[in-house]
């Protein structure tokens, strides 16, 4: 019998994601544990792989297809004997038709008085169900944004996918309908054309000007920093550290672990120093919720990193109890994961304290947005030379400015002072996180 191949729940929070690419085609033999597809949702891209073996028998959605809902029927299994899919596994890749599809309908619509007051392409292939004869049409996400762009009405195309599903392709292949033409008919003079409001305003764009759609995690990132601005009563606390001898502290352990084939960086001596001051300060480890305080019994740091596909914030698990070697190894390894979405679920989950470093770019400070649940997150500035006066002499130390943003509802302000204390000895002392 045919074996469906769901869309998975790969994160708590998801409830839809973007089909991203396949690794399989129809026909191909597949195996258990094999990578099948790339799915984005709404924290990283990443791998599913199939839990059957079997041919590839049908492809119900397609690349780039965004908004599949958790456990819609991506794919169709045969087993060993099977030629064709059964029947009974058509149905399942039916996925009911958006909500604006689903309205009911309250009066008869009005004829329009004239061309120009016919309804716009974009809002044709919104309601695609509602064609002359008050049939659902059944199209692929992909194939009504084309629609769509190309002023095609769907109610008058053959779908060649699956139970006559109408595909990329159907659309592609099909001629424009009159509606473009009505559009061309415009005065020009409309040179900039409104995009929908961002923040309450109209964004005009010019001819030559880009539109990027979203991905799911862009989406996510915009959401979440903005809750967090908006719901964290944030406050911040600057302090430079010198780390001269966190230089020569460095510079020493490197002359021993690059002969094991590693470096530690500046980024992970500021991990080890962060994870022990929160040892030393477990009530700054800890979240807020309505009803209680969390504080953690790990400490677990996040450390953000930039990919083409925007922010992620791998973890390092119990820093406070691994060396800096070590720190420096898995660090290197979950950077390179990060940046090609290869990281797995609990490794960017979760966390008590974020760390975001902007020093090699030569930014000199900085305040950051707290990465929610947390209470915390430490913005790290560039190390340089600056002229510091030292018992009444003015002399050249490297300095290395951090700002805290703290959670005023978590951390109080004396709190948050005495954990920048704490971090600022054990970075210019750097001996005393290695005991």
């Amino acid at each position: 019998m045919s074996i469906n191949i769901l869309m998975p729940a790969l994160s708590p929070t998801m409830t839809e994601g973007k089909l991203a690419k396949w690794h399989v085609k129809v026909g191909d033999t597949v195996k258990s544990g094999q990578v099948v597809c790339e799915i984005e949702t709404d924290k990283a891209t990443m791998e599913v792989e199939a839990v059957d073996e079997g041919k590839v028998g049908q492809i119900l959605v397609e690349e780039g297809t965004e908004g599949v809902a958790v456990n819609a029927v991506i794919a169709v299994l045969l087993e060993e004997g099977e030629t064709e899919v059964a029947k009974s596994a058509a149905p399942a890749a039916e996925k009911p038709a958006p909500k604006a599809e689903q309205k009911p309908a309250e009066k008869p619509a009005e004829k329009p008085a004239s061309p120009a007051a016919a309804p716009a392409p974009a809002a044709e292939a919104a309601a695609p169900a509602a064609s002359s004869g008050g049939t659902r049409i059944f199209a692929s996400p992909l194939a009504k944004r084309i629609a769509a762009e190309k002023g095609i009405d769907l109610a008058g195309l053959k779908g060649s996918g699956p139970n006559g599903r109408i595909v990329k392709a159907d659309v592609e292949n099909a001629k424009p309908g009159a509606a473009p033409a009505a559009a061309a008919q415009a005065p020009k003079a409309a040179a900039k054309a409104p995009a929908p409001p961002a923040g309450g305003q109209p964004v005009f764009v010019a001819p030559g000007d880009s539109r990027v759609p979203h991905t799911s995690i862009r989406k996510v990132i915009a959401r979440r920093m903005l809750e967090s601005k908006q719901t964290v009563p944030h406050f911040y606390l600057t302090v430079d550290f010198e780390i001269d001898a966190l230089l020569t502290a460095r510079t020493a352990i490197n002359a021993v672990v690059e002969k094991k084939g590693t470096k530690v960086s500046v980024n992970d001596m500021v991990i080890k120093a962060c994870a022990k001051a929160l040892r030393d300060h477990p009530e700054c480890n800890a979240s807020w919720t309505e009803d209680e305080m969390i504080q953690y019994g790990a400490v677990d740091i996040s450390v953000a990193v930039a990919t083409d596909r925007g922010l992620i914030t791998p973890i390092v698990r119990n820093a406070d109890m691994k060396g800096l070697a070590q720190i420096s190894i898995e660090m290197k390894d979950l950077a390179s994961r990060a940046k090609s979405g290869k990281l797995k679920l609990e490794e960017f989950q979760g966390g008590g304290f974020t760390i975001s470093n902007l020093g090699m770019f030569g930014i000199r400070d900085f305040g950051a947005i707290i990465n929610t649940p947390q209470a915390m997150i430490l913005a790290v500035g560039a190390g340089e030379e600056r002229v510091v006066v030292r018992k009444g002499e003015m002399v050249i130390r490297n300095i290395m400015s951090c700002t805290l943003a703290v959670d005023h509802r978590v951390v109080d302000g004396a709190l948050g002072a005495q954990f920048l204390q704490t971090l600022k000895a054990y970075i210019e002392q750097p001996a005393a996180m290695l005991a």
